[in-house]
Formats: C-alpha cells, sequence, structure tokens
C-alpha cells in the first residue's frame, strides 16, 4: 500500500505537465527519473546531508554513482568525481597582547589564521588597518578578510557589543598563508607585541563533479550547477520530525543537475564543454563553490547555470521561473528568446531586496565576471518549508519540475552551441 507521500509523488507523476503540448515540445527529461533521484537525495537515510557528517557522505557517492551511470567524463585531474579538499577550524588556546606597553585581555583579540603558533610584532610587517565606526563592522571585516594578506585590524570601542560576533566567521575557513589580527581597542598602535596558540583540526570536503568535453569549443565551459548539502538533524518540530530533508531546497537543484547530465550525454551536440556540479558546504557559507571557483579559469566558463530550489511554484505558478540578476548580463535573455515558442517563462528576479545573486553558488564566479545566474521558483517572501523539516518530497510538483529542467536544457542550446555568448557581470 502507498503511504500518503508516495501518493502524492505518484499522483503527480500521472498528472503531467502542460509544457509538452506546445508547437515546439521540449526535448524529454524522464520524469520518473527525476522522481527516483530526488526521493534518493531527500530520504531520511540521507539524514539531511549535513555537512561534515556520514548523511553527506552518503548523498555524494550516489550523485558520484549517477555520473558514472550518464557516461560523462571526469574533470581534470580528479582520481573519479569527487573533488576533495579540506577545510580548517581553528580554536585559539592562549591569546598574549600588549600594544603600547599596555596588556590587552585575550577577549578583546582574535586571529583569523591557519598556523598552530603565531608572534606578530612592529617588524613583521603587518598592515595596519582601522575599521570606521559609522560603517557595519561585519561588512567591513568580511571585505578585510578576503584581502588576503597579513594584517592587524583595530576595531574602536564602540563596537564592543559587537566584537564577539566576528567569532562566525571562524567557524571554518580554507588554509591561509596569511593572518588576520582584529584587536578591540581605542590605541594607535605603535610597538605592540602579539603571541597566539592555536588548535588545528583539518576536515574533509568534496564536491562531485562530471565533464562532458566540447567538440569545436572544447575550451570554453558552460557550468551546471546546484549545492547538494543541507542542514542535517535537528530538534523534533511538532509532529516529531527531526530531518531536515532538503527536498527543495537543494536536492530538487542536484536532481537537476543529474538529469541534464544525462540528457545532454545522450544528445551529443555540446560544441562547448559542459561540467557538472554539485556544490558541498552552501549553506556554511558557499566554501564547495569557493574551492571550486578558485581552482578554474574563470576566464574559459562562459556561463552558469546555477540551479536553487526549483520544486515549489514561482509567484507566477507552473512553467514559470526566475533569474537572479537578470539586469547584470544578457544571460537571461538568451533564455527567454530560447523559449519564445514554449509554454515556459524565464523572469528577472522578483525579490531584488533580498540579494539573491549573491547568495547562492553563483557568486565567486559572477564576482570574477562570470554571467553566472541562479535558477530558482523559490517565494522568499513566502516558501513554507524553507529551512524547516517540512521540506519533503510530498511537498514538491514533480512534473512541473521536470518541466524546468527541460526548460533549462532548451534554454541552453544555443550558448551549449556556440552560437550565442552571454555579456559578463561587472567583476567585484
Amino acid at each position: 500500500m502507498l503511504s500518503f507521500k508516495n501518493f502524492i509523488v505518484v499522483a503527480f507523476f500521472l498528472s503531467g505537465s502542460t509544457l509538452y503540448a506546445q508547437k515546439n515540445p521540449l526535448p524529454k527529461i524522464n520524469l520518473s527519473e527525476v522522481v527516483r533521484i530526488e526521493t534518493t537525495l531527500a530520504s531520511d537515510a540521507m539524514e539531511g546531508r549535513k555537512t561534515f557528517t556520514p548523511g553527506i557522505d552518503r548523498a555524494a557517492d550516489f550523485i558520484a554513482a549517477e555520473f558514472k551511470k550518464s557516461g560523462i567524463k571526469t574533470f581534470d585531474n580528479n582520481a573519479g568525481f569527487l573533488q576533495p579538499f579540506y577545510m580548517i577550524k581553528a580554536n585559539t588556546t592562549k591569546a598574549e597582547a600588549v600594544i603600547n606597553q599596555q596588556n590587552i585581555a585575550a577577549e578583546n583579540v582574535m586571529l583569523f589564521s591557519s598556523f598552530p603558533t603565531l608572534e606578530v610584532n612592529k617588524n613583521s610587517g603587518y598592515k595596519l588597518v582601522t575599521l570606521d565606526s559609522t560603517k557595519n563592522i561585519s561588512q567591513q571585516s568580511f571585505s578585510i578578510l578576503e584581502n588576503e594578506e597579513n594584517q592587524l585590524v583595530v576595531v574602536p570601542t564602540t563596537f564592543a557589543s559587537s566584537f564577539k560576533n566576528l567569532k562566525r566567521f571562524k567557524r571554518q575557513s580554507f588554509e591561509k598563508k596569511y593572518s588576520v589580527i582584529f584587536v578591540l581597542t581605542d590605541e594607535i598602535p605603535g610597538a605592540y607585541n602579539f603571541k597566539f596558540t592555536q588548535e588545528i583540526e583539518k576536515a574533509s570536503l568534496k564536491n562531485v563533479i562530471g565533464y562532458l568535453p566540447g567538440k569545436s569549443k572544447k575550451d570554453e565551459f558552460v557550468i551546471f550547477s546546484a549545492h547538494y548539502d543541507h542542514l542535517g538533524i535537528g530538534k523534533p518540530n511538532a509532529l516529531g520530525d527531526s530531518i531536515f530533508n532538503g527536498a527543495n531546497d537543494d536536492a530538487a537543484g542536484t536532481t537537476a543537475v543529474i538529469s541534464l547530465a544525462n540528457y545532454f550525454s545522450k544528445l551529443k551536440n555540446n560544441e562547448r564543454s559542459l561540467i557538472f556540479v554539485a556544490f558541498t558546504a552552501e549553506e556554511m557559507g558557499g566554501f564547495g563553490s569557493q574551492y571550486f571557483s578558485e581552482n578554474i579559469n574563470s576566464d574559459k566558463v562562459v556561463a552558469m547555470f546555477n540551479i536553487e530550489m526549483i520544486g515549489t511554484h514561482s509567484k507566477w505558478g507552473p512553467n514559470s521561473a526566475y533569474i537572479t540578476g537578470f539586469e547584470k548580463s544578457d544571460f537571461g535573455k538568451i533564455l527567454q528568446t530560447n523559449l519564445v515558442e514554449t509554454a515556459f517563462k524565464f523572469e528577472p528576479d522578483p525579490y531584488p531586496t533580498q540579494q539573491l545573486f549573491y547568495r547562492s553558488d553563483n557568486a565567486r564566479l559572477a564576482a570574477m565576471g562570470v554571467p553566472a545566474h541562479s535558477i530558482s521558483t523559490a517565494k522568499m517572501d513566502d516558501e513554507p518549508f524553507y529551512h524547516k523539516q517540512g521540506d519533503e518530497v510530498s511537498t514538491l510538483d514533480m512534473p512541473n519540475m521536470a518541466a524546468i529542467i527541460e526548460a533549462i536544457a532548451l534554454s541552453s542550446q544555443t550558448i551549449i552551441s556556440g552560437k550565442d555568448t552571454p555579456t559578463r557581470v561587472e567583476k567585484k
């Protein structure tokens, strides 16, 4: 006997999609395969796919097996479909600080470094930076950490109540060859000396990447991506459910990437090379896409289709989705043109105040100038199961999701053929 969840899935499966009846129907995406992949990724067996858990490792192995089955190849010099990397968690166990011959309390000093021991003085060559007390401390600090150079940052005591909040930037990081010291003080450092001892823990992560070589434009890349991590297991809700299955966020996008790998592998008509990637650690801060972006030549990336939460209806209803950063390149207009004779519509992002363009895995490559955009249907002002235990397969419209995947496949055709090249995004 079918469970209620499975009954809903089958009901959606039988209902079909109105998109198929158009004058120029989209190439078929196998709906039963979409259901199978989505249901597997969002199952309780994956335990919510939280980074650094056995559940996400099972999900990675499943995605890699699906890529292999599709017939696509491994990318770059990877031994398989996994792109392994590791992150650093640094716990400062001892901090001594003296500025202008005055001792600074350990709680007023914060180190961002991958070194187990560190000693810094005026002769160490650190750049001296003072935060602007009239501007946001987090935004200033994030920019400083992005500079990738040795820095001593003076944080005025007007930020005393916010200083500890900077610890959220310390949760995980890549191994760094530079160090940044934040010190809460109104002193202007003349002479200074800092000594630190840290416990360093290395944690392994992995993206899952597949590759389909192009023909005439092999060195030009089109990327199809999504993140496969979610929130794991938490406190039970009122129904006793403790697993954040992440069916829409973002098993739906990952299902799309796997489905597109199958589709294009069978089609075999791509002039440009295609990269299919499932990113890890998006929910922690986009670390998987950051590592990927830093290890690929962004000048060779022609476009990026990042797929984020496509399992529910958009604000316009079925057969529609939106593109983040629509105005930043002509990527969206190209997709719209390629769908003119279908029932499907791509719209500009209706939630500009949410800053969605820089809140997903497209952000890193977009900042490098790549026309990297996210495609989504999520109603960010009213998505009832977003980051909740209720984000389950039973809440998704599977035929509509398959129609969205087909729309992405069709709308990308002139880009992967080399006919269209989207304009670049302004670098940040």
